[in-house]
């Protein structure tokens, strides 16, 4: 079984290991840095629209954030 916490563990290895800093994944998205910084500590899930968003800034799939692949 898939849980939350393990998608964000995904995500956040995504954000933390990608390219980009937190500060330009968050103006890529049109989003407050603090948004980013929420996500990496599991404050605050993304919605699906910026989840997707995320996915393509950081140019990693979301079958493999989600766990599917």
């Amino acid at each position: 079984m898939i849980t939350i916490q393990e998608i964000q563990k995904r995500l956040r290895e995504a954000i933390q290991y990608g390219n980009l800093s937190q500060k330009e994944i968050a103006e890529r998205l049109g989003v407050n840095p603090s948004t980013i910084s929420k996500y990496m500590r599991i404050d605050k899930y993304p919605s699906l629209d910026t989840f997707a968003n995320l996915c393509k800034i950081l140019d990693v799939s979301a079958d493999d954030i989600l766990g599917l692949k």
